[in-house]
């Protein structure tokens, strides 16, 4: 018989980690509170200190692709305005 894996939901892996970044407990009574193995929370709570610059980030990282993309749609737009001025001219003719 295979035992069944244990899936948990970010949002509990969040609460597990925040309250192992807290430090109001330790790691065997947080364990042994939610049912998780220690080394678990301790990978958890490692994977949120080092993943905590990215949340800040985001925001400029996602402002700069908009830019970029907004850019890149106003060069198209310009080629088409010309190219359409273009055709417009050559069918009247």
């Amino acid at each position: 018989m295979s035992k069944k894996r244990n899936r948990y939901t970010a949002e509990f892996k969040a609460k597990v980690a925040l309250a192992a970044v807290k430090n109001e407990q330790t790691i065997s009574e947080l364990a042994a509170h939610f049912g998780v193995h220690p080394t678990m929370i301790n990978s958890w709570k490692r994977a949120l200190v080092d993943g905590a610059a990215d949340i800040f980030g985001k925001g400029e990282k996602a402002r700069k692709q908009s830019e970029a993309q907004v850019d890149d749609l106003y060069c198209q737009i310009g080629q088409l305005k010309v190219e359409n001025d273009f055709l417009s001219k050559k069918l009247s003719l």
